[in-house]
């Protein structure tokens, strides 16, 4: 079904208004960088591993300074994520905000994560794919068994959700801690009518992205199929978490310096 007239014509003024808004606030660089060759090293220093089996979670604290490469190790996986400040854990992922404050709902190389309270949170510092999702979140019971059936159930099919209430209990949290995901390596995009669908797959082993923490986090990963993914079976390979201390920021870093509103972001940072 097509939309109708009134529909388009709402959607057609929300996209002038959208170029108004954006106009006004600045803008990106008009092409960020291709992106990262697979197999880029790691910088020297200290490392911890950790692999991430298919429909599990991993929780970490990350240190202001220091990165957490998500390599995918042996076949195509999905990997949400969300984060708190891990001094005050009410400042939390916010990735409405994420997409809003950078005019963009495409994450790559150069974005950034915003939390609730308008600072950063993450910087998108190395990316092999560039096609994650912000907007449709992670896997569901009720997604496991709406895009599974019976199975769900009868195979007790792992999903996010689940994971991620684990994740926080085990970080000294709670249910209503956790805040909406971004899933890693889910090439979502949305089609002529706005229908949030699921675009050309080209992951592979060794795609990854690296994630510079800009203050103290709590992080949580889920490795559970993403609920677009058209695989009929419940398929993902296992996940590496690698958390290294990340090079220190240039002055032109790009993650600050890539808008007007990420520079805004560091600077709420930085009080």
């Amino acid at each position: 079904m097509t939309a109708d007239t009134t529909t388009l014509d709402r959607i057609a003024a929300n996209k002038r208004r959208y170029e108004e808004l954006k106009a006004a606030g600045g803008h990106a660089p008009a092409v960020l960088p291709a992106p990262t060759a697979r197999g880029l090293p790691l910088p020297p220093g200290p490392l911890t591993r950790e692999t991430i089996p298919p429909g599990w979670y991993f929780t970490t604290r990350l240190k202001a300074g220091e990165a957490l490469r998500i390599a995918l190790m042996d076949a195509p996986a999905a990997v949400a994520l969300v984060c708190w400040n891990a001094h005050e854990t009410s400042e939390r992922l916010n990735y409405a905000d994420t997409l809003k404050i950078q005019w963009t709902a495409r994450l790559q190389k150069g974005r950034v994560l915003f939390s609730d309270m308008g600072r950063v949170m993450l910087s998108l510092v190395e990316d092999t794919g560039c096609a994650h999702d912000a907007l449709v979140g992670g896997s569901t019971a009720a997604s496991n068994r709406a895009r599974y059936g019976a199975k769900a159930d009868s195979e007790r099919l792992r999903n996010t959700r689940d994971n991620f209430i684990l994740a926080a209990g085990k970080l000294g949290l709670a249910r209503c801690d956790i805040p909406p995901c971004m899933t890693f390596f889910a090439p979502v995009n949305t089609d002529a009518d706005g229908r949030l669908a699921w675009g050309a797959d080209t992951r592979q082993a060794g795609d990854f992205v690296d994630l510079r923490a800009e203050m103290d986090l709590l992080v949580a990963l889920s490795n559970c199929p993403h609920p677009l993914d058209p695989r009929p079976d419940h398929a993902a390979g296992s996940v590496e978490a690698i958390r290294f201390q990340a090079p220190p920021a240039a002055f032109d870093d790009l993650c600050r310096t890539a808008t007007p509103e990420a520079a805004r972001g560091f600077e709420n940072l930085a009080r």
